[in-house]
């Protein structure tokens, strides 16, 4: 098992509020005694789509559900669920889910997102991890445009007990960066992740800043950031798909990390994403505790989430 990694139990639990909605909305549209029409398969579409699926995602299950129906693959509504999660499951190819690391020197993380999606208590999140199986974690508070931001970002390295590097309220982002990358080298720490300020994605002075920053880390250390880490709120549904498609134009994100997965009944959005964006979801945010992070597992996912 990876360093991230959690069982299916945890993940279950976790998912409690999808699981309990999702649930609830497939009962009522495949009760007992109906058989597969259009009808069903209007419902069972606006169903997918409220339980933010998507409307494309969720218009190619139903076509291959269809299809399924009239090939006789499946004959009755006991069969749809079953049907579905094989369906999602072959939506994620195999693709390597693992956090790069660097062959020599620091492996380097840079985090970015909107603010309130959970950015900082995320990268918390992986910072503890990494410390607890033996790494030495350096964290950059470059998010210098809220004095608020660098005192959570502080508040947090002292409880899980890793080193921060951190510039007054205001200062240059990208020279934290380079501050950051410096002690990362001469402490010859495992791991540097930097936290980025907290950027509406519409507002493209302060994504070009992003991109400074990016550029900083390349010339101080070769071949990096080694991941670019985009922070999604699962709560807020479609609109964390946009973000991503922005994001990805200014950085070349290189993973997902989705926040508040337990918080939320709208898990659908992780298939969205996989259909319309070709960056994996890496790591799931599971609960307000350092330790409620997990590696995402499409197959585990699935199964959780369509679970009664």
């Amino acid at each position: 098992m990876g360093i991230f990694s959690k069982t299916t139990q945890f993940i279950k639990e976790r998912l409690g509020k999808t699981r309990s909605k999702i649930a609830s909305s497939l009962s009522s549209v495949l009760s007992l005694g109906r058989t597969i029409d259009d009808d069903l398969l209007d419902e069972l579409e606006e169903t997918l789509i409220r339980d933010d699926i998507g409307v494309e995602t969720t218009n190619k299950l139903i076509t291959d559900l269809r299809d399924a129906y009239k090939k006789r693959s499946i004959a009755t509504t006991d069969d749809v669920i079953p049907f579905l999660k094989e369906q999602i499951k072959l939506y994620w190819p195999q693709q390597d889910r693992q956090l790069k690391t660097s062959s020599s020197g620091p492996t380097v993380i840079l985090v970015a997102g909107v603010n309130g999606t959970g950015k900082t208590t995320s990268i918390a999140k992986l910072a503890y991890t990494l410390s607890k199986n033996n790494k030495s974690v350096i964290v950059a508070a470059c998010d210098t445009f809220r004095a608020a931001a660098v005192e959570q970002l502080t508040i947090w390295a002292d409880r899980i007990g890793v080193q921060i590097v951190k510039h007054k309220a205001g200062a240059d982002p990208a020279a934290v960066a380079f501050d950051a990358c410096d002690a990362a080298l001469s402490r010859h720490a495992d791991y540097l992740i930097l936290d980025t300020a907290g950027r509406l994605h519409t507002q493209k002075d302060l994504m070009r800043e992003l991109t400074k920053i990016r550029d900083v880390v390349t010339r101080k250390i070769p071949d990096a950031p080694h991941e670019v880490i985009l922070v999604l709120d699962a709560t807020t549904g479609q609109n964390a798909i946009s973000q991503a498609k922005l994001f990805t134009e200014a950085i070349d994100v290189t993973g997902i990390f989705l926040a508040k997965l337990d918080g939320t009944a709208r898990g659908g959005i992780v298939i969205a994403i996989r259909d319309q964006l070709d960056i994996p979801v890496k790591f799931v945010g599971l609960g307000e505790h350092p330790e409620a992070i997990a590696e995402f597992d499409p197959n585990l996912f699935v199964d959780a989430l369509f679970s009664q």
